[in-house]
């Protein structure tokens, strides 16, 4: 029994992630109410064959297998029809606007004043009146817009020239090579070893991480923490 137990864990434990990674990101990330309700189920679908040896597994997989379906056909139907879409998911909610709360809307969707001055102030902003709009989406999440006035400083405002940051590419995580981004560097492995060398590396399986910025800078880490380097 213990066993079966077992074996059915771990072929629920891949199923549902093969669910998950089918069904996208969005399962994973803010969860709306939907997507919290389809994650609940999913889950007591699985919890009811694992407990119950007697159980065929196609009795938990076949529903799961079905709420997946249903889940990319509603996704589907979202994308191309906005009636669905506010139906399924609902619609953002301003609740405050020029610095003012909007206590009829607030009223619509049952957000007090307790929690919205709680969600300001993780963004950063304890005084109300220093909000231009905060909008309450459909997965909970408050997004704020500031004032003009009480934004911070960027580089703009001053008319400062910048140059271009994008993703630095991680080359080595924990001694393995990522290939993949050496070569959307332009770069080769016969690079990246002379690079080491310059530092006292002979081997890749010695370096914790390896990070390529834009700039050009090669960030190496050593498994050993005793040096840090950055060289151009």
């Amino acid at each position: 029994m213990i066993y079966t137990a077992f074996i059915r864990t771990i072929f629920f434990y891949f199923f549902l992630l093969v669910v998950l990674r089918i069904m996208g990101k969005r399962e994973i990330g803010g969860l709306a109410p939907i997507d919290l309700a389809v994650t609940i189920l999913m889950a007591e679908l699985a919890a009811i064959p694992i407990q119950d040896p007697g159980m065929p597994i196609l009795a938990g997989a076949v529903p799961i297998a079905t709420i997946m379906l249903l889940e990319l056909a509603l996704s589907g139907l979202c994308l191309r029809n906005n009636w669905w879409r506010q139906l399924i998911h609902g619609k953002p909610s301003v609740i405050i606007k020029d610095g003012k709360f909007v206590p009829q809307e607030m009223r619509n969707v049952r957000f007090t004043v307790h929690e919205a001055l709680e969600q300001l102030r993780r963004a950063g902003y304890s005084d109300i009146t220093d909000v231009e709009v905060a909008v309450l989406e459909t997965d909970g999440h408050l997004s704020v817009i500031p004032k003009s006035q009480s934004r911070p400083l960027a580089a703009k405002d001053l008319k400062l020239p910048t140059h271009y940051e994008g993703l630095p590419y991680p080359l080595i995580v924990d001694g393995e090579v990522i290939y993949d981004h050496l070569n959307q560097c332009g770069l080769d492995v016969s690079w990246l070893q002379e690079e080491l060398k310059k530092r006292g590396i002979q081997d890749h399986r010695d370096v914790f991480c390896a990070i390529l910025n834009t700039h050009g800078e090669l960030f190496v880490q050593p498994k050993e923490p005793t040096k840090w380097f950055l060289q151009t």
